[in-house]
């Protein structure tokens, strides 16, 4: 295809939209080259503009090259997470954990957190859980030291917290990291919001590996994608997963579609 005009409703057909970014004839085989990455940003820009002006609900991104497209001078076109404009969200199973901050050092996270940070959070979090069907979101926020006893509790995560339930947000915290996930794995919330990376990553990828997919929230569309890179080290071997891939999609048709989450576990 090259143009959206002749887009099948059938499920069965997969429609593919050339825009002649790239010959994939010329490309070397599992490597980063200045023209991919060249062709992956104007993709994701095409993809981008055509979301924002109503084509699509959702997007779902493969695996992409952050080395190819620091090659074309292009990295600032991967969705970053930045505190208080957006948040990476990732799911396996009943385990979903939204990220108040992403690459950064942890004394970076405690001069970073502030009561307005966490309540400005918390109400997109909540915002964009109703959008997605979840009627009345169910939101813990984690503390950032053990047993979430500490300066930063008190001054800041605390304090927000309170903001935010003062709101009508159905929140609760800061509560120990330790037994937080937990409560989320056995039902009682619907979302964890961690302090910092490796807090949610190392839950949601301990609970979970195969079919986990990942949220961006912060654009006006829901932009998902999967939680793993390229593999160029299993390209052409028939190893690859497509556990994550088909997750994603399956994620992104039952939210975009204001199911919740119950649909999507099943």
């Amino acid at each position: 295809m090259r143009s959206l005009e002749p887009l099948s409703d059938d499920p069965a057909v997969i429609d593919i939209l050339d825009t002649g970014a790239l010959d994939d004839r010329a490309l070397p085989f599992a490597k980063d080259t200045l023209e991919s990455g060249i062709a992956t940003a104007k993709w994701l820009a095409e993809l981008d503009a055509l979301a924002r002006d109503g084509v699509f609900a959702g997007t779902v991104m493969g695996p992409i090259s952050t080395g190819s497209l620091k090659l074309a001078g292009k990295l600032d076109m991967v969705i970053s997470p930045t505190p208080g404009e957006s948040y990476l969200l990732l799911l396996t199973g009943p385990l979903r954990v939204a990220h108040l901050t992403d690459h950064m050092s942890i004394r970076a996270v405690c001069d970073l957190i502030t009561p307005e940070l966490i309540d400005t959070a918390l109400q997109q979090i909540d915002a964009a859980l109703r959008s997605w069907g979840v009627a009345n979101p169910r939101i813990v926020v984690a503390g950032l030291n053990p047993h979430a006893i500490g300066d930063e509790e008190d001054r800041a995560i605390g304090p927000g917290v309170a903001r935010a339930r003062a709101r009508g947000i159905n929140v609760d915290g800061p509560s120990a990291p330790d037994t937080v996930f937990r409560q989320c794995i056995e039902g009682r919330y619907d979302l964890v919001l961690a302090m910092f990376h490796d807090q949610g990553h190392i839950a949601v990828k301990t609970w979970g590996f195969s079919g986990n997919c990942v949220i961006m929230m912060g654009p006006p569309y829901l932009h998902m994608s999967v939680a793993h890179g390229t593999a160029y080290d299993i390209v052409g071997t028939g190893k690859a997963d497509p556990s994550m891939m088909l997750s994603a999609m399956r994620t992104c048709g039952v939210l975009t579609a204001g199911k919740g989450f119950s649909e999507v576990d099943r």
